[in-house]
């Protein structure tokens, strides 16, 4: 079939217009069709800054006043480990783990004097930074801690003002930086090596997301806002942003927009209805409870929508850009092809693109969720009691929505890329046929010698056959 060939040529086209994520449409559409997207979108981006500009938040509440002292509440500075020595647990007030119990088995293997209790181990930590830089406190590492020391490590620590001098300042991490950088400068030199400009350019909009993300998600929602609302003109100021940035500013970037608003506002409607529906408050961790605890004001609820169409965002803009520059590969290929066919054979490419997303998606939160589903592989209840718990209830209603809004994205981008393509090439087929009156009027003005036939190769006209 016709339509078949396209879809086999479309996707191969690798030379005259780039992949799925290309440069730009190689055709502009029309003026006409570029005024009614801008009809759509100008007042959405309009809206979108307005509400960046009424909700932006003066900076992030609660550091200003009192700390409580709390996990995270609390100012942290660098230190190093600069002496380890071994001690004998009791001297520390260390109960020794039972023999037989992992922690034991830890002892046991660090080759201790007490078979299966292994020594403690006594940590001097120097901080470094901040008023408090030179002071000095000590550290006790039990024989099943699962955080050890070595001399000339650099280290986290936490400070309590209004603790006694001698429990001021505790280790709360090690020291990342020097790995992390590493790896984030490896990461951002295979994406420009492979990328080159794309890759500077998506470098370019991931700083973007991050600067929304810490500048305007997080302290809006601390400041009280509704984390909805906030989420929705958050992810809509990234999706604008690296989209046009990354895509150009195109009528093709301009339709992929389109079907990523439409997939966000079905995961925002799925996502509140089976939230209230189910009766999920949202509540299930420490982290979140330790939020609430700080910052009573903040809706837990809508904190956990926000973060289903926040995670589902990034997924969603590759699906919507691929199915978009399928659509104008396809019509590239075959000019002559109708809307049903581009439509069609871009389905073919999307449905092959479902099956991985889905998979990408579940199994993304399923890593994510990996401690809380080994916890349940052996708790001693029902499968359906386990799925129907709130806190693995939360992901399944996480994930099945996301998926729904990525399923969904695929024919809505790839109708709204085939309308746009089809309509412009429509209008372009029209302007090129002269009107039937211009057409008689050329007739007219044909002279009628026009009509003799042509002279043949010696200059006179042809004889008819005798």
């Amino acid at each position: 079939m016709h339509g078949g060939h396209s879809h086999g040529n479309g996707g191969g086209q690798g030379h005259g217009h780039g992949h799925g994520h290309s440069h730009g449409p190689a055709a502009p559409v029309s003026r006409h069709l570029r005024k009614v997207i801008a009809a759509v979108l100008v007042p959405f981006a309009v809206a979108v800054l307005a509400g960046l500009v009424v909700l932006w938040p003066g900076g992030t509440p609660g550091h200003q006043d009192a700390h409580s002292g709390v996990g995270f509440d609390r100012p942290t500075f660098g230190a190093k480990v600069t002496k380890l020595v071994e001690v004998d647990c009791s001297d520390v007030n260390v109960r020794q783990p039972p023999s037989g119990s992992p922690g034991g088995s830890a002892g046991q293997s660090g080759g201790g004097a007490g078979g299966a209790h292994g020594p403690c181990r006594k940590a001097t930590v120097e901080v470094t930074e901040g008023k408090g830089a030179g002071r000095t406190f000590t550290e006790v590492v039990t024989p099943d801690a699962t955080r050890t020391y070595e001399v000339g490590q650099k280290v986290v620590v936490g400070y309590s003002e209004k603790a006694p001098r001698e429990l001021q300042y505790s280790v709360v991490d090690t020291n990342r930086d020097v790995p992390m950088l590493l790896l984030a400068g490896v990461f951002a030199l295979v994406v420009v090596l492979v990328g080159r400009l794309r890759g500077v350019l998506a470098l370019v909009g991931l700083v973007i997301s991050f600067a929304v993300l810490t500048l305007f998600i997080l302290p809006a929602i601390l400041q009280g806002s509704n984390p909805l609302v906030v989420a929705v003109i958050g992810g809509s100021a990234i999706m604008l942003s690296t989209l046009y940035l990354c895509h150009g500013l195109s009528a093709r970037t301009s339709v992929a927009v389109l079907g990523t608003l439409v997939s966000l506002l079905l995961i925002g409607v799925l996502g509140s209805l089976f939230i209230d529906w189910a009766q999920l408050t949202g509540n299930t961790d420490d982290q979140t409870g330790l939020v609430h605890g700080l910052y009573p004001g903040i809706e837990i609820r809508g904190l956990l929508l926000a973060g289903v169409l926040i995670g589902s965002l990034g997924v969603l803009d590759d699906v919507t850009v691929t199915q978009t520059s399928a659509v104008w590969e396809l019509r590239e290929a075959d000019p002559g092809a109708s809307r049903r066919t581009i439509y069609r054979s871009a389905m073919r490419i999307g449905r092959d693109h479902i099956a991985s997303v889905v998979n990408t998606l579940v199994l993304a939160y399923a890593g994510a969720a990996l401690p809380l589903l080994l916890l349940f592989s052996i708790a001693r209840s029902d499968v359906t009691m386990v799925a129907t718990s709130e806190v693995v209830a939360e992901e399944i209603v996480r994930t099945l929505v996301g998926s729904i809004g990525l399923v969904a994205s695929v024919p809505v981008t790839t109708l709204l890329a085939a309308l746009v393509v089809s309509a412009d090439r429509s209008r372009a087929a029209s302007a090129a046929v002269p009107a039937p009156a211009a057409v008689s009027a050329a007739s007219a003005a044909v002279p009628a010698s026009a009509s003799v036939p042509a002279p043949n190769r010696r200059g006179g006209r042809r004889r008819k056959p005798k």
